[in-house]
């Protein structure tokens, strides 16, 4: 036959779309043009084709080659294109059957000897591929990725030779085995090699349980990047839901991926450098940035006033709703940013404000200035405004009497805590809309009126009310109390620090 088809998937942003690679040689002056909305990488894969296939022995057809990409009005952008498009050349010229492709969905860049390539965005096509019963053919450095959908027939290859075989029936490519994830919670880092700062780690282990954004305030070495460092370790497990959602972005990134570790949360820590793009993702053709590779993790920024203040008001909108929104002039991509906020900062310019031995010079003008680059609607969206005070030298040089809290104890309290949401309301505490506030969180009377005197003490803002009730209802919760008491409330609002300050 002189036309085939062969099926692919596309990559936008975390969707998947199906791309049919219609193959069609016709008598006429050799030619090979390609349509379908392709970019440069993929106008370029008719130069790849070519050799590859001449390379491995087989004849490439010299007439007129039109391959179209649709649906035509979809980008198609990188070479994982290249394997369905030779296999529709070696179909469309009888150099292969036709019969079994059909079953099959194709992704693979070529070299120029055969050899099958690493792709990106394996997994979101994957989930796609299984939604239609279809089998996935691509690299076998991909195949433990998508190894992971259960449910679909992933099969790897490493050369074009072996993918032609199978389809021919003269051998088979062997089925890929998803690895076993090697842990669910990372090794190493634990909170007890933390001396002293119990109120940071209540705060800590407040934020793990109800999923709640933190601000830790404090001079510099008092530890705050410790903490931050083994709040992983104390958060749950991710589901398998989760860590699907969270490799899906990371194939799209084309980020390392090791399937022996894809349970566990990430935790990424970018530099106060970083731009907004790289913050929260972009580009012509749009990529997940940090918020997105934090998914169902934690993000942490160090010395959060260094931030450019544009790129830090950028995290606004996914803080309250999980997600960005990326719109380009030619595309528009969601990514989601569902990700645990720790920052960390200095009080003041020289980082020792309050400091007994009187070593800040700081002036009132300068830390009011230092602190304003720290916009009051984005502190409003953090839940937890944590002091981390200077650890005492008896403590930090003394042998405990008992050992810390490990990393272990606590997150079996925050598991507890959480089990307790997910029966309630289907979901940690800090993603609970307005409306579900009021039955989830019901006060007594004593109990609002300091809540009440609190608003109008502190002018808290609507938000921050909320937010309080929230955290309150998660202290109850790792206490194991159906109802929010005076004491939850108290501790809730001891957490607004910043909003105390500047009063």
């Amino acid at each position: 036959m002189s036309l085939a088809t062969v099926m692919s998937r596309a990559e936008t942003g975390l969707d998947a779309p199906l791309v049919r690679v219609e193959v069609h040689i016709a008598n006429g002056l050799p030619s090979l043009s390609v349509v379908g909305l392709p970019e440069t990488a993929v106008k370029e894969s008719k130069d790849r084709v070519r050799a590859a296939l001449i390379n491995v022995g087989f004849e490439f057809p010299a007439r007129r080659i039109t391959i179209n990409l649709a649906p035509a009005d979809l980008p198609k952008e990188g070479g994982r294109y290249d394997l369905p498009i030779a296999l529709g050349i070696l179909a469309a010229s009888g150099q292969i059957p036709s019969r079994e492709l059909d079953a099959y969905e194709f992704l693979g860049e070529l070299s120029l000897n055969g050899a099958l390539r690493k792709i990106r965005g394996a997994l979101p096509a994957a989930l796609k591929c299984r939604e239609v019963q279809h089998q996935l053919i691509l690299p076998a450095e991909n195949a433990d990725e998508a190894a992971l959908i259960e449910g679909l027939a992933v099969l790897g290859a490493d050369h074009l030779l072996a993918v032609c075989a199978h389809l021919s029936g003269q051998g088979r490519l062997p089925l890929a085995v998803p690895a076993e994830p090697s842990a669910t919670v990372p090794d190493g880092d634990d909170m007890a090699d933390v001396r002293g700062q119990h109120g940071a780690k209540r705060a800590l282990e407040i934020s793990a349980a109800g999923g709640h954004s933190v601000l830790m305030i404090g001079p510099p070495g008092t530890g705050k990047s410790m903490l931050a460092k083994r709040f992983c370790g104390i958060l749950p497990p991710l589901t398998e839901t989760e860590a699907l959602e969270t490799a899906a972005v990371l194939s799209v990134a084309n980020a390392e991926f090791r399937p022996a570790q894809w349970r566990q949360r990430p935790f990424r820590a970018p530099h106060h450098t970083a731009s907004g793009v790289a913050l929260v993702g972009g580009g012509s053709s749009p990529r997940p940035g940090e918020i997105s590779l934090a998914h169902h993790g934690v993000l942490f920024l160090d010395e959060l006033p260094e931030f450019d203040r544009r790129v830090l008001e950028v995290l606004r909108e996914p803080l309250e709703t999980g997600q960005i929104h990326i719109s380009r002039a030619a595309r528009q991509a969601t990514f989601p940013a569902r990700f645990q906020l720790i920052a960390a900062m200095n009080p003041c310019p020289c980082g020792h404000l309050g400091d007994p031995r009187g070593r800040c010079r700081c002036t009132e003008d300068q830390v009011r200035r230092y602190r304003a680059r720290l916009s009051g609607p984005l502190l409003d969206r953090i839940d937890l405004h944590v002091e981390v005070p200077p650890v005492p030298q008896d403590v930090l040089l003394a042998q405990p009497d008992t050992p810390a809290p490990s990393s272990r104890e606590i997150r079996s309290r925050v598991v507890r805590a959480r089990a307790q949401q997910q029966d309630r309301q289907g979901g940690p505490n800090a993603h609970l809309a307005v409306r579900e506030l009021a039955a989830v969180c019901d006060l007594t009377a004593s109990v609002r009126a300091l809540l009440e005197q609190a608003i109008e003490k502190l002018g808290l803002s609507a938000r921050a009310y909320h937010r309080i009730l929230k955290v309150a209802r998660t202290i109850a919760d790792l206490e194991g109390s159906t109802a929010i008491e005076q004491a939850h409330i108290g501790e809730a609002i001891q957490y607004r620090q910043l909003d105390r300050a500047m009063r």
